[in-house]
């Protein structure tokens, strides 16, 4: 508790400041600041260089003097000490002026990298602020002034600047530079303003000071009344501010009334403190009447009230004016004299116009350049002074209280006045250039308490701050004549800022509550920017001779500067920490010094232990009554604690162990352990993953005392009681009691009994062995036989002790004691040591209560029944949370999504709510990146299982024996917790969350197209289409209708397929995840057809009949769902398959309109067609799109336009050229390639043309049309297979004969005109062949015909097949049969 200096704010934009103020430098003065402006906040060296210089280089000096003065601003130069700094008394504004600019900086909050709100100052407002020639600033304060309203708490409302200017002006600003109003007060500069406000009396007897405003120029005192000023300031800026809002002009203000006061007798002031009103004493009154008025002077009845002045400067060095109150000058106003002044200048220029006088023009504007008139001073002669003609002052800083003030000098001194006496009454030499302030420091609360005058007001210390720039120090003396309690190292070019007022405007009604938030005093240091403050405790004010508490707080020091030593032994410390112990005398001191040594991890326990009774021992011997009792109770206790670490540390190190007795009662737990044994194994096996630690972390860490002692609480009854602070504290305290017992190193039974008898509860103490027991599980499973073995004796020591299992409990109800392990082992994730836990304390709850059953010679079976069932119960959901914990931990593929591993608990499992296990499942299934096929066929070896005979297991063995033995383990977890979980993992519920996981997962991060794909595969595994429905409909409501809209809104606006950057804008998907998004989309709506035709007699998946899918639901029944019996006390939400159930069915012809759009922009964008699919439709069906999928709206009736029948059938006519196009194979060309299975999925896929079919039979387009045009595609791309196959669907075989007329032709001709590779037979054909013929060829164009070199085989076949479709009365039959000739003649021709 001594003195610190710490920072409480810091300045932005220093080094744009600095720039502002000295850019009119010399250029190499910018060159220099520009090459050091990054190292602006380093280390500055220029004292000591300037001090180097001023003893070796003066002549150099010298002849550079005039470049020095230029470069003010340069880092060799502390440019702040050129400037003129005011800091608002809130510390939330900073004025820094030099010569005509002027920069004000505001507060302003923000976030550090470390999280924590800070305050900074930065630029707000920077300009010029002179408005005549030649002058410049001389001095600057900020007034903050009080606010007004009723909820003012104490901040300011806002921050009024006053500037002095060297002409003699002094003009008001705001915080944003706007001028409010401006006065010529006095034709001389100003030297210095100062500002007194309201102080509330301390004591009945102190004179109320009121608000005030002092202008200080080299002759003349100007005051001005902080009332009059604090109105006038608010209503000007009220009227600026109605000026700006209505864009009119500003009136000027009435100017302001002062006092102004002419300062002789003294030859120079530099500066001044107005004191304030004071009233002498009788005496005192009698004693100025004699010196002044002689013997025969008068006095009168009371003593008038004076205002008193100090200024220090030169002849004398101290001046003390007083100005009687009511005997000065008038309030004079300067509207009589500015009007006087209007009514002269008008009476003499019509004068001088009458006589004839002229005037230049220059001279006019001289007149009216001249300033106005200013008021004479009313003389005030100098009451007394310090003489001292060698002495020059320099400034003076006025004390809070107003007794006392600082001087500084010339010669290096500062000189403290008492200003009652008007006597130097101390002295401190070697301050040059010193800056003073002041702090006045309240008397602390607590401190109070402990006085002997606790009655009395509580006291206020004075201290003078000190800064002094040659030495780069900061020091804090106590007045009046105290010692120095306080010196900082700081920078050589800081600036000590004072302001020596609090908020204008404050009187004795309006501060009633208030609390100022106001900083004293403040060091600005320009090389960091940090502003920061000094905190004195307020008991260094007072005399170490006659403070008991000042001595104590010095040896609480040097205790803890003893504790920081690190080379010190044990002897030595417990010999200085006994010694300051006994000496200090306050209690609540030596309480803060046994409780820091007590804090201390380097003391051993010996020297705690030591010092601790011997403390004890020295308040046992002193009176009752001066002893205090808390003190006392706290060494008692902690010797306690203390006693307990060391005997349970020396039971730690005890050779001897106990032999493990009771095995009688242990018996099956072998047989437990071994029906256990493989899950054991894999899950100890799958946990034991490495991981990086800290030591300090390490469970072996050993506890320390000073931790231990935190921990542990001694009451005042005896009883020990155990705070629980965090969960890594609470194991490592049960590690230290419990883990030796558990590993066999320390005797069982040796330490219950000392943790009994130190008075530690049964609950507290089983809470310890159970965290210890659950936190180690990996030690507790290399050794399970015998950690068992350990925890069963421990269980039973603790439950024998006094007040574990209540002698009363009644055997009907459950038993707390065991009902608390049972607790622990729900809540536990650690599912194996939670597991073994439970089966030794069910061991050891089944001796307990047989044991008490025998005692009273009957058998209570009911009490016997409901424990144990309580116990069985929670056995078989800890074996179950232990094998789907193993699941759960199996490692994930690389390279695959998926947060971290879940950690179930019983508790867990039950808050998840009937689906809680499912939802774990599917997580870890996602984890997995398991196909949904895989699970489906993992699902079905369950079946199997369960129904086959053994010559199907040993088939599905040899099966899994071909598969890799890791995937073999993963099924066989997965088979073995869905044994267990029959009901919570049946198949549809699996799929159902398996689904939902992929679909929100999908939604995370929706470029993985293959999540959406997986979930609706999961979907179409669902074999209830109740959930099938609900599920579909929440999926398509909750994470695909909004992007599926963006999607087709888009395609809209783009006209065809949209390129990467816009799906990304709009979709926020890709261009290919959109693709797959689509074709989702399509599969979901599909999924939703058929699901409804299902539930609904004799409807089929396309037709266009409008109803509710409620309407029928009846027709299958809803599937039931149950839980385990174990598990049926789950509680929390339903299950995604309930939830499911619950919603509403579908309207079939919205979902199929639907279906259609998807249909279409799947189309569009898989084979890149140019359309505008919402264009497709009408207005009504333009409406029906995006609405809820279970409402009825007006869909399409009746016949469609012709026009957009049009384009619907050239849409899909592209999209079947698209398919062509994209199955195109030159491999296809064979019978074998050509009869090959194209794939299910993408552009290639082979159900695209019967999905063509299907929409043009929906969009009301003629599908023997697009069958045609798919046949015509076929030959023309070369695939004549697949296009004879094409044929057998086609209805019109006239129509489509005629259309493969012109392709046969097309192909001849190109191989008897067009093909370069011309055969002799080909040329005598050629010119064999009818003249009609030969004509016809001519005209066709082969171009037409994307593959037009083809077999003449399959040209033949072509031609065989063409006769075959026309009539032999069709106009182009004739021509066929010449074809058929040609074509025979020249395949002939071509064998031969």
């Amino acid at each position: 508790m001594s003195c610190s200096l710490f920072e409480f704010c810091r300045l932005q934009e220093l080094k744009t400041v600095r720039d502002f103020l000295f850019q009119n430098q010399s250029k190499e003065s910018v060159e220099e600041k520009t090459q050091t402006a990054e190292n602006e906040l380093s280390w500055d060296t220029s004292d000591w260089e300037s001090g180097w210089d001023n003893n070796e280089n003066k002549e150099e000096e010298s002849a550079s003097s005039t470049k020095t003065e230029e470069e003010p601003s340069g880092q060799n130069q502390p440019w702040l000490q050129d400037c003129v700094v005011s800091l608002s008394p809130c510390a939330d504004l900073l004025v820094v002026a030099r010569e005509q600019k002027a920069a004000f900086l505001s507060a302003k909050w923000r976030t550090s990298d470390s999280g924590r709100e800070e305050m900074t100052l930065a630029v707000t407002w920077s300009g010029h602020l002179c408005t005549e020639e030649g002058e410049n600033v001389s001095s600057v304060i900020a007034i903050p002034l009080a606010s007004q309203k009723r909820s003012s708490t104490g901040r300011p409302d806002w921050t009024c600047i006053v500037v002095g200017f060297t002409s003699g002006y002094v003009r008001f600003y705001t915080e944003s530079g706007v001028l409010l109003l401006a006065q010529l007060l006095h034709v001389d500069p100003v030297l210095r303003l100062k500002c007194r406000t309201y102080e509330i009396p301390r004591h009945p007897g102190v004179t109320e000071q009121h608000e005030e405003l002092s202008i200080l120029y080299p002759a003349a005192l100007v005051t001005i009344d902080g009332f009059s000023l604090f109105q006038s300031l608010r209503a000007c800026r009220n009227q600026v501010a109605r000026a700006a809002a209505a864009g009119s002009d500003v009136v000027p203000p009435p100017p302001l009334a002062y006092k102004k006061w002419g300062l002789q007798e003294m030859d120079t002031i530099v500066d001044h403190s107005s004191v304030g009103v004071m009233t002498l004493c009788v005496f005192d009154q009698m004693k100025n009447a004699s010196i002044l008025g002689g013997f025969h002077a008068s006095v009168k009845g009371s003593p008038p009230a004076m205002s008193q002045f100090v200024t220090v400067g030169t002849g004398p060095y101290a001046g003390f004016y007083y100005a009687v109150e009511g005997n000065s000058q008038p309030l004079l106003s300067h509207v009589a004299l500015a009007v006087a002044s209007k009514l002269t200048s008008a009476l003499f220029n019509a004068a001088s116009g009458w006589l004839g006088w002229n005037k230049s023009k220059n001279e006019e504007e001289a007149a009216q350049k001249q300033k106005p008139k200013v008021e004479p001073a009313t003389p005030l002669g100098i009451r007394f002074g310090l003489p001292d003609s060698r002495r020059h002052g320099e400034s003076i800083c006025l004390s809070p209280c107003n007794t006392l003030a600082g001087v500084t000098d010339d010669f290096g001194r500062v000189t403290l006045l008492d200003l009652a006496r008007g006597v130097a009454i101390r002295m401190w030499k070697g301050y040059r250039d010193a800056q003073l302030g002041w702090l006045q420091v309240q008397e602390e609360r607590v401190d109070r308490e402990f006085s002997p005058s606790a009655s009395l007001p509580r006291r206020h210390a004075l201290f003078l701050v000190i800064y002094a720039p040659r030495r780069g120090i900061l020091e804090v003396w106590a007045m009046q004549r105290g010692p120095r309690v306080g010196a900082f190292t700081v920078g050589k070019h800081c600036r000590l800022l004072y302001a020596g007022y609090h908020l204008m405007g404050v009187n004795s009604v309006t501060s009633q509550g208030w609390q100022l938030h106001t900083q004293q005093v403040c060091l600005l240091d320009p090389t960091t920017g940090a502003l920061r403050t000094i905190n004195i405790p307020f008991h260094l004010a007072l005399s170490d001779k006659k403070n008991e508490r000042a001595r104590d707080m010095h040896l609480l020091k040097r205790l803890s500067a003893v504790l920081k030593t690190r080379d010190m032994d044990s002897d030595s410390l417990e010999r200085e920490a006994k010694g300051v112990l006994l000496e200090i005398k306050h209690p609540a001191i030596k309480k803060q010094a046994l409780e820091s040594l007590l804090s201390n991890r380097k003391a051993p326990v010996s020297c705690l232990t030591n010092v601790t009774r011997a403390l004890h021992d020295a308040l046992k011997q002193q009176d009752a009554d001066e002893v205090e009792a808390s003190l006392l109770q706290l060494c008692s206790s902690q010797l306690k604690l203390l006693q307990l670490y060391s005997d349970i540390q020396q039971l730690q190190s005890a050779e001897d162990t106990e032999a493990c007795s009771g095995n009688d009662s242990l018996e099956g737990i072998e047989e437990e352990l071994s029906r256990v044994g493989p899950t054991l194994q894999r899950y100890a096996h799958l946990s034991s993953k490495p991981s990086v630690s800290f030591a300090q972390d390490s469970p072996d860490t050993p506890l320390s005392a000073q931790a231990f002692l935190t921990q542990l609480e001694c009451a005042e009854d005896g009883e020990v009681k155990v705070n629980r602070r965090s969960d890594a504290e609470w194991n490592q305290l049960g590690n230290f009691m419990f883990w030796g017992c558990l590993c066999g190193k320390s005797p069982t039974h040796k330490v219950c009994d000392t943790l009994q008898l130190a008075g530690i509860s049964p609950q507290q103490l089983l809470s310890l062995l159970m965290s210890v027991w659950l936190q180690r599980e990996k030690e507790v499973l290399q050794k399970p036989v015998e950690t068992v073995r350990n925890l069963h004796t421990l269980l039973i020591a603790l439950s024998n002790m006094d007040g574990a299992v209540e002698e009363s409990w009644d055997p009907q109800s459950v038993s707390p004691w065991w009902q608390q392990v049972r607790f622990t082992c729900i809540q536990s994730h650690n599912a194996a040591a939670a597991l073994l836990a439970a089966l030794v304390a069910h061991r050891a709850a089944k001796a307990s209560i047989t044991s008490r059953a025998d005692s009273k010679l009957q058998s209570e079976w009911e009490a016997v029944s409901l424990e144990l069932e309580q116990w069985v119960v929670c056995v078989r959901q800890l074996e179950d949370v232990l094998v789907l914990q193993a699941l759960l931990l199996v490692p994930s593929p690389k390279a695959t999504a998926g947060g971290a591993v879940v950690q179930c608990s019983i508790k867990t499992l039950q808050e998840g709510g009937t689906g809680g296990i499912a939802d774990s499942v599917s997580k870890w299934v996602f984890r997995q990146n398991m196909a949904p096929e895989r699970l489906k066929k993992i699902l079905q070896r369950k079946e199997t299982q369960d129904t086959g005979d053994q010559k199907e297991q040993k088939e599905e063995r040899e099966e899994a024996e071909d598969c890799q033995e890791e995937a073999d383990r993963t099924a066989e977890l997965l088979l073995a917790v869905c044994q267990r979980f029959p009901d919570s993992l049946s198949p549809d519920l699996l799929f159902a969350h398996c689904c939902w996981e992929y679909v929100v997962q999908w939604n995370k991060d929706p470029e993985e197209g293959r999540y959406l794909l997986f979930a609706v595969e999961h979907l179409k595994l669902i074999t209830s289409p109740h959930i099938q429905l609900g599920i579909s409909t929440m999926m398509w409501s909750t994470f695909i209708v909004k992007r599926f809209s963006a999607a087709a809104f888009l395609m809209e606006k783009v006209g065809k397929a949209p390129k990467d950057r816009l799906c990304r804008r709009d979709v926020g998907i890709g261009d290919k995840a959109m693709t797959s998004f689509l074709s989702c989309c399509v599969q979901l709506l599909q999924i939703l057809m058929e699901v409804t035709g299902l539930l609904v007699k004799n409807q089929s998946s396309l037709s266009f009949i409008p109803f509710y899918a409620d309407s029928a639901m009846e027709e299958i029944p809803a599937p039931g769902f149950s839980v385990e019996e174990v598990w049926s006390g789950a509680e929390g939400p339903a299950s995604i398959a309930e939830l499911a159930l619950e919603q509403r069915g579908v309207h079939y012809p919205l979902v199929q309109h639907h279906w259609l759009l998807a249909s279409l922009l799947h189309a569009a964008m898989s084979f890149s067609v140019k359309v505008k699919p919402l264009s497709l439709f009408d207005s009504k069906g333009k409406n029906a799109f995006f609405r809820d999928l279970t409402t009825i709206q007006l869909m399409p009736s009746g016949d469609m336009d012709p026009c957009l029948v049009s384009l619907r059938q050239e849409f899909l006519l592209r999209v079947l050229t698209g398919w062509v196009q994209a199955i195109d194979d030159p491999s296809c060309t064979s019978p074998a390639a050509a009869s090959t299975s194209l794939p299910s999925e993408g552009p290639k896929a082979d159900w695209w043309p019967s999905l063509c079919i299907d929409l043009g039979s929906l969009l009301q387009v003629n599908p023997d049309i697009l069958r045609r045009h798919l046949v015509c595609e076929l030959y023309s791309q070369g695939l004549d297979l697949r296009a004879e196959e094409a044929i057998l669907q086609v209805e019109d075989k006239e129509v489509l004969g005629s259309h493969l007329l012109v392709l046969t032709g097309q192909r001849l001709s190109y191989s008897l005109l067009h093909n370069q590779n011309q055969t002799q037979a080909a040329m005598e054909l050629l010119a064999r062949l009818p003249p009609t013929l030969c004509t016809w060829l001519k005209a066709m164009d082969p171009s037409e015909l994307r593959c037009p070199l083809v077999s003449l085989s399959k040209t033949t076949r072509l031609v065989s097949r063409l006769i075959e479709m026309l009539p032999e009365n069709h106009a182009q039959y004739s021509l066929a049969l010449h074809l058929l000739e040609a074509v025979d003649v020249l395949s002939l021709s071509t064998e031969d």
